[in-house]
């Protein structure tokens, strides 16, 4: 249960920055999520953890000791690859055995920990097959079992489901979650899909342009995003954005954009200037004409099992609401629209930065 430390840690490729002093410290016994957009620099900093990488600037500790300038070997991880890296000439057995081989651990433990970890993930059956002869998802479980057998420190995830389908996709998070309770092991864990970020995480890093855009627990990035990124990131359907001004008369607090417009509560303490409103679909809903902020027409609707989205157009912006799957609605239909305030979140215009409401606690 080791702690990983990364202190102000960048990796320049010819003159260009591609990650950014990110400053990280991951507890052990900690499932910490790096996700972000494709080259937004997540796995070149797990390749930097895992000593794959030269760290350009900054120290990286793990269980207290600097290992930037440590072999991968020597750094007590194991990594498991997006692309599974079995060997195809040996079979199930052999591959997960290969890194206790070279280590010279006797053959007996070899084969108890290779059995052990073939029971946990359920492959016990398969030790005798070899890499092309089993599925993308027995592939997955061969490579994490290699990294098992190790008993490591930290475990380095590199969007290992991605070549995965959804359905397995789904029952693989629920292994990794299982797992990680029995075993324990600090792991970082590499992706570019949001809801595996959500569902394995017990805290989330989210990466941007190389930088570190917010770092917390699932329902904080969720529920407090510190920027527009972050909100449009986390979230499925994203956020509703919408353009707005902010404008102060006799004490009160209006947000107004076209064709609409209501008063702020009470807890906001802003000036007037140019702002973006947020509503995340679920927190919307259908009302009757003399109560709505909103008015549009239904544009789109997609019918997701027991789930309605409804794309609204409201003439210079659209809006996803999200509703039973029960109710009916029909393409071209007027919807009228409004929302839970305590549900809203305004941004910045200029800087993207999230407008925290009074007495906010900062997440």
């Amino acid at each position: 249960m080791a702690e990983v430390i990364l202190k102000d840690v960048s990796k320049i490729y010819d003159n260009k920055i591609v990650v950014n002093k990110v400053n990280l410290e991951i507890k052990g016994n900690e499932f910490v999520v790096i996700v972000g957009p494709s080259g937004c620099g997540k796995t070149t900093t797990l390749r930097m953890i895992a000593g794959l990488e030269e760290i350009s600037e900054g120290q990286l500790f793990i269980n207290g000791r600097l290992v930037n300038d440590l072999p991968p070997k020597d750094r007590d991880i194991a990594m498991v690859f997006q692309n599974y890296a079995l060997y195809p000439h040996m079979n199930v057995y052999e591959n997960m055995a290969f890194g206790l081989r070279i280590r010279k651990v006797p053959e007996e433990e070899i084969d108890k920990r290779v059995k052990e970890a073939a029971r946990m993930l359920e492959i016990d059956q398969l030790l005798n097959r070899f890499p092309k002869q089993l599925s993308g998802g027995q592939r997955q479980r061969v490579a994490m079992g290699r990294a098992i057998v190790r008993n490591p420190a930290v475990f380095l995830f590199d969007e290992p489901l991605s070549n995965l389908d959804a359905k397995l996709r789904t029952q693989m998070r629920s292994e990794l979650a299982r797992l990680h309770r029995r075993i324990g092991a600090t792991t970082i864990y590499v992706t570019h899909d949001q809801i595996e970020a959500m569902t394995l995480a017990d805290r989330i890093v989210i990466m941007n342009n190389g930088i570190v855009q917010q770092i917390g627990t699932p329902m904080e990035v969720y529920n407090y995003p510190k920027n527009l990124f972050v909100a449009g990131f986390i979230g499925s359907p994203t956020m509703n954005f919408i353009d707005c001004r902010v404008k102060k008369e006799n004490n009160r607090i209006y947000l107004r954009g076209d064709n609409w417009g209501f008063e702020m509560p009470p807890d906001y303490d802003i000036e007037n200037g140019e702002c973006v409103l947020g509503i995340r679909p679920e927190n919307l809903f259908i009302v009757e004409p003399n109560s709505a902020v909103f008015k549009g027409t239904l544009e789109i609707k997609e019918v997701l099992g027991s789930e309605l989205y409804l794309y609204v157009n409201c003439g210079s912006f659209t809006i996803c609401v999200k509703q039973e799957a029960s109710l009916r609605f029909e393409i071209g239909e007027n919807v009228y629209l409004n929302f839970k305030p305590e549900k809203l979140q305004l941004f910045n215009r200029s800087t993207g930065q999230r407008i925290e409401k009074k007495g906010e606690i900062q997440k």
